[in-house]
């Protein structure tokens, strides 16, 4: 093992992650995963053998969702809208506390 690198600011080297609060309210989901939660149950239901290919199953998500008009995604906007707006309010509620 080669040694490490001293710079000015200390060893380099991997930098350790804050640990998430499991307390805190979980961030919102986009217009898109919305959808993909949604086609994801519905591709299964009609191929089950996909089952195990995540990756195909992902690619024809992402495929139709290229597909869909600005209209029909506004549900899946919407849906993302008021979850952003439930995250923001469980925040506020959150750091309040702390």
């Amino acid at each position: 093992m080669a040694p490490k690198k001293v710079t000015k600011k200390g060893t380099e080297g991997k930098k350790k992650r804050a640990k998430k609060d499991p307390n805190a309210p979980k961030k919102p989901l986009s217009s898109y995963m919305f959808f993909a939660k949604d086609k994801r149950a519905e591709i299964l239901k009609k191929q089950p053998t996909l089952k195990s290919d995540i990756g195909k199953v992902g690619k024809m998500i992402g495929e139709e969702w290229a597909k869909l008009s600005s209209s029909q995604k506004m549900t899946y906007q919407k849906k993302a809208e008021q979850e952003k707006i439930r995250y923001q309010r469980e925040m506020s509620l959150y750091n309040k506390k702390k």
